[in-house]
């Protein structure tokens, strides 16, 4: 009995450090995202008409996840080298600043172009960040765990992913609550990138204290000073990195559909501003439920298979995306809080298993740079460009065509199930393990 206690502890700990780590991160992410569709397009970028502007904030914010390949590459190799622990602590205390920085920025109306110059800089720290920050995570929470288990373990890094959105939008619900939009537009919008400093102090504060990942340690003592990660992935494991690419696509493009583009189609061509606290009090509703259901569906992962679920949730996104402007456009909120519900519950399916899925790709001594580079490389093609494919398919303001982002959605959904049919099932196999190549 003891010694059950005495092994579970750690974990527990493990989990909460890399849940508590991830939502202070993606808050920082996610909070860029949400600005870009409701203030930035007009204090950076005054001189264009409205969607214009918002298309322009939208390109600082893809940006960002061009960074974040780079990011996986660096982070995934010492992290692979030195340590998952360190990269993590780096990373974290990289996006504060990044963030913190943006609250403080003055906007076009003050320094001219100088302003969107400056917000590029800081985005392209965040994707920086943030590309290095997720497979970290994922793997803390993988290598610590066992077998049978790691789709419930690994799915809580994930879930720290929609409590970090969650906590974004909970903070411009708020202030768009006691908040006029003058006065939200003139200062407000700072809040929450400045609350950040509170919310990395406390995920320092939690990963300090674990202890670095045990599968780690043991391959570490095996490595030569000629290990060299990525060279290694692309030689081992080329295959492998493309399917979690593939698998990525329908997943991070719906996410994106589900949360950033939803505000911006009902403020902009299906509604009005006015309507901004309903479509974040969806949002809000959404990221709580999904913060729940996440490790549940991790955990049934464990028992049922990664790819049925992953299957299930590609197909999913595709159909709902054609339901999913009707319901957003209606500006019913209950049908609002419907749409963006059954998205992210239907995202959840594949992002839950994704984590433990990605970590059983890889072998112990790359699984940081291979995991990381195929889940940062695809977001490149999807979430980035995500917002700005979408709002160029949706066309005039006064005549939106939301069903050309509704096939848009469908074409991703394609390639991934063709993603997810090509890859083997990888639950309750062995992390101990790594693929040698001649």
């Amino acid at each position: 009995m003891t010694t059950a206690t005495t092994t579970r502890t750690p974990l527990i700990k493990v989990v909460f450090a890399s849940l508590v780590g991830t939502a202070v991160e993606w808050y920082d992410f996610f909070l860029y995202g949400s600005a870009a569709a409701l203030v930035f397009g007009t204090l950076f970028f005054p001189t264009s008409e409205p969607a214009t502007a918002t298309l322009l904030a939208f390109g600082t914010y893809a940006l960002g996840f061009v960074a974040r390949p780079l990011g996986g590459i660096v982070f995934g190799h010492f992290g692979d080298r030195v340590g998952r622990k360190k990269m993590l602590v780096v990373s974290l205390m990289t996006m504060g600043v990044a963030t913190i920085a943006i609250g403080f920025l003055p906007t076009y109306a003050t320094i001219g172009v100088a302003a969107p110059i400056l917000l590029l800089v800081c985005r392209l720290a965040q994707g920086f960040a943030v590309g290095g920050e997720w497979g970290g995570a994922v793997l803390m929470a993988a290598e610590h765990g066992d077998d049978k288990r790691r789709g419930l373990w690994s799915s809580w890094p994930q879930a720290g992913v929609a409590l970090g959105n969650l906590l974004a939008t909970g903070v411009l619900w708020v202030l768009a609550a006691v908040q006029s939009e003058e006065a939200f537009n003139a200062w407000g919008w700072r809040i929450p990138f400045l609350l950040s400093a509170v919310l990395v102090i406390v995920g320092l504060w939690v990963r300090l204290s674990v202890e670095e990942s045990p599968l780690f340690l043991a391959a570490r003592d095996k490595m030569t000073t000629k290990h060299q990660p990525l060279l290694e992935v692309i030689r081992r494991y080329p295959r492998e990195v493309f399917l979690a690419m593939g698998m990525r696509l329908a997943e991070n493009i719906a996410y994106y559909l589900f949360t950033v583009i939803s505000i911006t189609y009902l403020t902009t061509y299906a509604g009005s501003s006015s309507d901004k606290a309903m479509i974040l009090s969806a949002l809000l509703i959404g990221s709580v439920v999904q913060f729940a259901v996440i490790p549940l569906i991790g955990a049934f992962s464990d028992r049922v298979g990664r790819r049925p679920l992953y299957l299930v949730g590609a197909v999913g996104v595709a159909i709902w995306s054609f339901a999913f402007f009707p319901l957003i456009g209606s500006r019913s909120e209950g049908l609002i809080i419907l749409a963006v519900l059954v998205g992210l519950l239907l995202h959840s399916l594949m992002y839950a298993p994704q984590a433990a899925f990605f970590s059983e790709l890889f072998g112990t001594s790359v699984r940081y740079t291979g995991a990381s580079v195929g889940y940062q490389l695809a977001s490149i093609f999807a979430g980035a460009l995500a917002p700005i494919i979408a709002i160029k398919l949706l066309g005039s303001t006064s005549d939106p065509n939301p069903t050309a982002v509704a096939i848009y959605m469908s074409i991703a959904s394609v390639l991934t199930v063709i993603a997810v049919l090509l890859a083997r099932e990888t639950a309750r196999s062995s992390l101990n393990h790594d693929r040698v190549v001649d």
